[in-house]
This record gives structure tokens, C-alpha cells and sequence, in this order.
């Protein structure tokens, strides 16, 4: 079911739309918009996800990056996808909170939703 709710916590242009568990494919539409209109950049981080941050080890194979190592562009990268990561969670019942919380990346939140209430990320 797609229909809007009617009147219901979550109707806010400042807090993000709040998803109990009902009206999926509007709670993703609202969500897409909200992010969107808080930074464009933070939803390119939710669909294609952040682009990790990864240096060659002394073996010469590719392993992620720790803090000591980063850039500014990879702790802005970090930064950006905790941002859209906040408004993913802030906009989650208890019961959809408990389905993403080992999740650690923004696109990992969204594709275990979309997997869980449409069958395909």
C-alpha cells in the first residue's frame, strides 16, 4: 500500500519522514525528497554508497584506509556518509531500527529496506 497515512508524526520539514513499518514505497519517496533537499550530494552516497576510502598495504593489496591515513576528502567522505546515514536512522521505528543497526554504510541501510518491504535492492 502506497497511500499516504493521513495525519502522523513525521510531517516536518526539518525531522525526516518517520517509518513505522507501513506505507514503504511512501515513506522512500518522502525520504529520497528530504535528503535530497538537505544536500544532493548525501543521496548519491545513499544509492551508490560512499566511495571507501582504501590505500595500498605493504603487501600491495588494497585495504581500507584508517583515520591516522586519511585526507581531508576522505574524512569529508566519511562525514558526509555518517550525514546521510543520521537522517536514514532518525526517520526509523524501533522495529525498522532493529532490522538495519549492524548496517554501517548509508547504501547498506536503503538495500536492506528495499530488500525487506520490495523484495530487490
Amino acid at each position: 500500500m502506497s497511500a499516504s497515512p493521513g495525519n502522523w508524526e513525521g510531517q516536518s520539514t526539518t525531522r525526516p519522514p518517520l517509518f513505522n513499518g507501513q506505507y514503504y514505497s511512501w515513506w522512500k519517496n518522502r525520504m529520497r525528497y528530504h535528503i535530497i533537499g538537505k544536500d544532493y550530494e548525501l543521496w548519491d552516497i545513499v544509492t551508490d554508497g560512499s566511495l571507501a576510502t582504501m590505500k595500498k598495504n605493504t603487501e600491495g593489496v588494497y585495504a581500507p584506509k584508517t583515520r591516522a591515513d586519511c585526507n581531508a576528502e576522505d574524512l569529508t567522505k566519511w562525514e558526509n556518509n555518517v550525514k546521510a546515514k543520521k537522517w536514514l536512522v532518525c526517520g526509523l521505528g524501533p522495529d525498522e531500527y532493529n532490522r538495519i543497526q549492524s548496517c554501517t554504510t548509508t547504501k547498506e541501510i536503503w538495500d536492506n529496506l528495499q530488500v525487506a518491504h520490495e523484495g530487490t535492492p
